[in-house]
């Protein structure tokens, strides 16, 4: 029998980089300090257990595309429709999806919540906690309501364990939480090393494509937002999805990172209550709802998300500076795009604003990239700079120019119209998108009034 050899690399915490010596940059994706040591690929393919568990082996012939046959993915309704429609219309057979998220953010939750419905409909379905024991799963399980004896719980984290149930049992829906807590018999590795999560995501990916089983993987995330361990564990699955954080509000988005069954470019909105996730339906109203009719620094906006109109509220402070350097911060948007706004009024408006402390906050937890917010931001600092209100029936978009200028935005006739509908009566948008807008949309909206916005200046 021969002895066992160990080789350590060093690899990219964010990436996986692979590296035979520690580098304080990474050469692929740029991190700094990201290299930790741990057991090398080489080392893991001698000594690892991958093969062998006995799911059986069998020749592969190589297929051209006249070959191979096109099959319609069978998917597994929820019957929780936000959740459905971010996967594309249900949870697709023997498909592995990655879900992040900070802790007690909602994930287990969610997860048996789906569970439950799944159960409900005749599906087996293994639940594997390595976090929580039988009984804690139970007093969580009992707030979400009774579930059927289809849905089967095990508390493991020794995932040669959890494979072999998996393999004997052979359930429609597997929910692994979290993968961090999992380890495999490998030189005894600890749990959540990059070594482990890999060589755990592997097998996992191995074993339900095998038997065309789905499975959800609870995965922890970096005070960066993104999943502990190797970018590597978003590339082995078919689907990643992210929930925001913000614990200031019961609001929670689940957003969708990666679909090969479906848009990558999607989100869900829910509300957390003592029975568990609630999906909301219409989240502008709720948004919205909660906006003070007498404020200055308040303004509305219309975002798309996966072609989903939301409105959001802005609101900004800006106040006397008691220091020589004046204080900048946006919660839910870039810092960088908002002090590239306030240079923008300083020079195209000959406003004084590096005197003034400056404070925005976009409502309802969203992480903002999109520019189409940017004429709403400058509304509200300018409201709350001149201490004027705006008036709670008008909704700002568009994208600023360096120059001030009002830039076009995608999906206008859908930001009007969602608008409209909930009842705002003067809409600003960019002039070169107010001349694209729908005939249909003023011939049916006669009472309301679009004006089109040039420059930041007019």
């Amino acid at each position: 029998m021969s002895k066992k050899t160990t080789k350590t690399s060093f690899f990219c915490k964010e990436c996986g980089y692979e590296s035979a010596k520690w580098l304080g940059q990474c050469p692929n994706c740029k991190s700094w300090n990201a290299f930790v040591e741990d057991e090398s690929l080489e080392s893991i393919a001698s000594n690892s257990v991958i093969g062998s568990l006995d799911i059986g082996a069998k020749d592969i012939e190589a297929l051209s595309l006249d070959d191979i046959e096109v099959l319609n993915e069978e998917r597994l309704k929820t019957g929780i429709d936000e959740f459905d429609n971010l996967l594309g219309g249900g949870i697709v057979r023997g498909s592995i999806t990655l879900m992040g998220g900070s802790p007690g953010i909602g994930k287990s939750t969610l997860l048996l919540q789906v569970a439950k419905v799944l159960g409900d409909k005749g599906i087996d379905v293994l639940y594997v906690s390595g976090e929580e024991s039988l009984s804690q799963i139970k007093l969580r399980a009992n707030r979400i309501g009774n579930f059927s004896k289809n849905v089967k719980f095990i508390s493991e984290t020794n995932l040669d364990v959890v494979l072999k149930s998996i393999i004997k049992t052979r359930p429609g829906f597997v929910v692994i939480d979290s993968i961090q807590t999992m380890a495999m018999n490998v030189d005894d590795k600890v749990p959540g090393s990059i070594t482990q999560v890999r060589l755990c995501t592997q097998n996992i990916f191995r074993v339900c494509k095998e038997y065309n089983i789905s499975a959800f993987i609870v995965g922890h995330i970096t005070k960066e937002g993104t999943v502990a361990g190797p970018k590597l564990l978003e590339h082995i699955v078919d689907t990643v999805l992210y929930f925001e954080d913000d614990r200031a509000s019961n609001l929670r988005i689940l957003r969708c990172d990666k679909n090969r069954f479906g848009t990558s470019d999607a989100l869900a909105v829910f509300e957390m209550t003592g029975s568990g996730l609630s999906e909301v339906v219409n989240p502008s109203k709720i948004f919205i709802d909660s906006r003070q009719n007498d404020a200055t620094g308040v303004t509305t906006t219309c975002i798309v998300e996966a072609g989903r109109p939301i409105l959001l509220e802005v609101q900004a402070l800006v106040t006397k500076s008691n220091f020589g350097i004046p204080r900048r911060n946006i919660n839910g948007g870039d810092i960088n795009r908002l002090n590239l706004l306030i240079a923008i009024l300083e020079k195209r408006m000959n406003i004084p604003l590096f005197q003034y402390d400056i404070y925005v906050n976009i409502t309802g937890g969203f992480k903002i990239k999109d520019t189409s917010v940017d004429l709403a931001i400058i509304m509200a600092i300018l409201s709350s700079y001149k201490d004027k209100k705006l008036g709670t029936d008008c909704i700002y978009c568009g994208e600023i120019g360096l120059s001030g200028e009002v830039r076009s935005i995608k999906n206008v006739n859908v930001r009007v119209k969602e608008s409209i509908k909930l009842g705002y009566k003067r809409i600003f948008l960019p002039k070169i998108s107010v001349d694209s807008l729908d005939d249909s949309i003023y011939k049916e909206y006669k009472d309301v009034e679009i004006k089109g916005v040039k420059d930041v200046v007019n």
